[in-house]
């Protein structure tokens, strides 16, 4: 499904936040660039254009490109340092959000090493209970689960432009999971109680966001059936696959038919499908292609949760890592316990597995190209709000 970018609604929002910080005039470098990129990424086509560049990639390199990082520190220079091995993406925590807006964005442009193909930039922003941004004081779940389904959109709208102006790309912030339960640790941050209340609502925040960054869907296949915190353990439910369609489902194949760019397939299992979390389970990854149609990019929520578990089967990263990707997973992240080499040692282990024959080459190439063409479509985002920054008149004009 192609991606929409910054439809009226979008466009609108982001010229009215462009308006307020935009350079009195750009240089023609700066210019060029835009123009250049733009043509780059349009002539040729998305899809087609990532697959030329994967092809040309080393198997290191494409394991690489598939890996999101994360080190905790507002250190711009470590932080480049840290992007120069190449992986395909850079998660903000806390710890990376410095105090003003424009130490923000110039440590979101530090993680670029190649100005030609920018990493993917990604936060946590649901709003409310998880929110990395302070300024963001916009309806959160909490609140907008019993709300009209216009204020969720109106709520995304204006979430996103916040993540857009920061240099952010990708935002792993929509809840799709489903609980009426209020002592469940998602209640808080579900979008609805209901199949039906949480469908509307995810519809709405993913076509609201999806005007300006790639937005994601989360927990597949829904953390609402299984009880406990996956942060800690494997959360299981005997829930069936036919149960499954009629209620947890309802919200990620509403979201998938909405264009969302992500779907973060949570470390929980559904015993009666697959006794493996669905993050490690090729069948929920075959479920969530076939049965959902999702064509955009598989990414685990943080293997690093996995360890957290303290179950052995789970206590190495590179191993989970090598497992999720042949499972079907494009992109893999890396957060809880990381360390500037764990990145590298990833990718050092998804090179010796298709070396080794336990990854096929083409299923590392296959979530290569996906999140390739991801990058390249933020890319272009991205170009169309520089061209906004740099063409947009000064308050003193």
């Amino acid at each position: 499904m192609p991606r929409r970018r910054f439809g009226a609604v979008g466009a609108a929002v982001i010229a009215g936040l462009a308006l307020a910080s935009a350079p009195a005039s750009a240089s023609t470098h700066d210019t060029v660039r835009v123009d250049d990129v733009r043509s780059a990424v349009s002539a040729s086509g998305t899809n087609d254009h990532a697959a030329a560049l994967v092809s040309e990639m080393t198997t290191a390199e494409q394991a690489a490109s598939i890996v999101m990082g994360h080190i905790p520190t507002t250190d711009a220079a470590a932080l480049h340092a840290y992007m120069q091995q190449g992986i395909g993406g850079f998660i903000l925590m806390g710890a990376n959000i410095p105090a003003t807006d424009d130490e923000l964005r110039a440590l979101t442009a530090a993680l670029t090493v190649d100005p030609a193909l920018p990493p993917l930039v990604a936060i946590d922003q649901e709003g409310g209970i998880v929110s990395r941004l302070g300024s963001d004081v916009f309806p959160a779940s909490t609140g907008l689960k019993s709300q009209p389904v216009a204020d969720a959109e109106a709520a995304f709208s204006a979430r996103a432009a916040l993540v857009a102006k920061a240099g952010i790309t990708v935002n792993f912030g929509t809840v799709a999971d489903i609980t009426a339960d209020s002592t469940s640790f998602i209640y808080g941050r579900a979008l609805g109680t209901d199949p039906q209340t949480a469908a509307e609502r995810v519809v709405a925040a993913t076509e609201a966001q999806e005007q300006v960054i790639a937005s994601t869907l989360k927990h597949f296949p829904g953390h609402g059936a299984a009880p406990g915190d996956s942060h800690q353990a494997i959360p299981t439910t005997g829930e069936t696959l036919d149960e499954w369609r009629a209620t947890d489902a309802v919200p990620f194949v509403a979201g998938v038919d909405a264009g969302a760019s992500l779907l973060m397939f949570g470390h929980l299992a559904y015993t009666s499908v697959d006794p493996a979390p669905a993050s490690l389970s090729a069948r929920w990854h075959e479920i969530a292609r076939e049965e959902l149609g999702f064509d955009g990019v598989i990414v685990t929520d943080d293997l690093g949760m996995l360890q957290s578990s303290g179950i052995p089967e789970y206590s190495d990263p590179v191993r989970n890592a090598v497992s999720a990707v042949v499972a079907g997973t494009d992109l893999v992240l890396m957060i809880a316990g990381s360390t500037p080499d764990t990145a590298g040692q990833i990718v050092q282990g998804l090179t010796a597995a298709v070396d080794a024959g336990s990854l096929p080459a083409d299923r590392l190439a296959e979530a290569a190209t996906r999140v390739m063409s991801l990058r390249l479509q933020s890319m272009s985002a991205t170009t169309d709000w520089a061209c906004l920054l740099y063409t947009s008149p000064s308050p003193r004009d």
